[in-house]
């Protein structure tokens, strides 16, 4: 007996609407700048588009940038009289957290929105719509509260507007975080009705940049958008994409450089007045000593490292083919605006051998400012060594580490 098998396969695909995702990116750096030492601020580097490109000034009083970006809002049904259109950002500061992509140090960044505008697209002219003689009177007509470019409480007019026959543009500043309602007046309807764009001013609070290592701090704060969401635009609204995400990129080019005078390398220690006393008259010195003068430029918190020839601890020493050897210690003092481990000016801090020093915070770019080091020789390695009729040249290598990677 043949026996012959079938079988069926079955395939059932269930599909559902992509939920649609944009992003948007924000960069802000900060590089000192010798002629605003004060200015310790990122500066935003994100191109305005939108209402901020044609209007810059008003912007710039108020500290605010703006984005224009190609969502779409479209209804979802007719709009008819007594129907509110209403518009909604997340005007209260938000939080993130970026991070440094070397270091994974971590920074606070906060970010609100302080305006809303678009461009609307109504289904036919505002003159058909309303029997209006003309579409200026025909958008005033509208709406009960008269046309876009009058701002509904709480939000604040910019006094910008732009119109067509069935477009209106315009801008809003969002002080709080409330619904600014436009309604359709008595007895109108319109069929369809369209925002061809976001359009949204923010205002950043960014970290002191002088407490951040230098390096590229990322992160990302991510917004809803639709009815009843982050960016609502009305209920009856529905975007072509729900989501928004800003990506944070913080640049931090710290300064830390150290100049010497001509010569500056190379130290001579002798006492005050020089070495007649004691050639002459046998007069031992109580000091040995050279302070040496250098010019420090930083931006970001520090570190200094002393290495020489040494058994450890602030000594370092230095010898002569005879075979005398005596101690040196180095002091440090740094540029007013600079403060150490316990927040005071640094003045004298003795350098260990082999140990950082520090870290030291400038509270200010410091540009090029003068500090010292002490090279000083101990009351002790001074009556060790000077003795009547003794004559030789003692030699030896320091080396002091500047390091911003604290």
């Amino acid at each position: 007996m043949n026996r012959i098998t079938g079988g069926v396969g079955l395939a059932l695909a269930l599909t559902m609407p992509a939920a649609q995702a944009i992003n948007q990116e924000i960069h802000a750096s900060f590089q000192p700048d010798s002629s605003q030492p004060g200015k310790n601020v990122f500066v935003n580097k994100t191109p305005s588009s939108g209402y901020c490109a044609n209007y810059p000034a008003q912007c710039a009083e108020n500290n605010m940038f703006s984005i224009e970006l190609p969502i779409r809002y479209s209804s979802n049904r007719a709009l008819i009289s007594g129907d509110g259109v209403s518009l909604k950002v997340p005007a209260g500061w938000r939080r993130l957290t970026v991070t440094n992509q070397d270091t994974q140090e971590t920074a606070i960044v906060e970010v609100r929105i302080t305006g809303i505008g678009s461009s609307f697209l109504l289904s036919d002219t505002a003159s058909n719509l309303t029997g209006a003689p003309n579409d200026r009177e025909g958008h005033d007509k509208l709406w009960t509260s008269d046309g876009w470019l009058y701002a509904p409480s709480p939000c604040i007019g910019t006094s910008v507007s732009g119109y067509g026959p069935r477009n209106y543009r315009f801008f809003w500043r969002t002080p709080v975080e409330a619904s600014c309602t436009k309604t359709v007046a008595f007895p109108f309807r319109i069929p369809s009705m369209s925002f061809e764009k976001l359009d949204f001013a923010y205002e950043l609070k960014t970290p002191n940049p002088l407490d951040m290592s230098s390096g590229l701090y990322t992160g990302a704060i991510a917004y809803s958008m639709g009815p009843g969401a982050d960016f609502h635009m009305g209920y009856m609204m529905q975007p072509d994409d729900t989501n928004l995400t800003l990506d944070f990129v913080l640049d931090v080019q710290h300064t830390l450089k150290v100049d010497l005078p001509p010569g500056g390398d190379k130290v001579s220690l002798e006492p005050a007045g020089g070495w007649a006393r004691w050639i002459e008259g046998g007069r031992k010195p109580t000091r040995i000593f050279r302070d040496q003068l250098f010019y420090l430029s930083a931006s970001s918190r520090f570190k200094v490292l002393m290495l020489c020839n040494s058994t450890g601890g602030t000594a370092c020493k230095l010898g002569s083919p005879k075979g005398d050897t005596t101690e040196v210690e180095v002091f440090l003092t740094l540029p007013p605006g600079i403060t150490g481990p316990s927040g005071g000016n640094v003045t004298r801090l003795p350098l260990r051998f082999n140990d950082w020093a520090g870290p030291f915070q400038p509270g200010i770019y410091v540009d090029r400012k003068p500090g010292s080091l002490l090279f000083e020789m101990t009351p002790f390695a001074i009556d060790f060594l000077l003795q009547p009729g003794k004559s030789d040249r003692l030699r030896g290598n320091i080396t002091i580490i500047w390091d911003s990677d604290v």
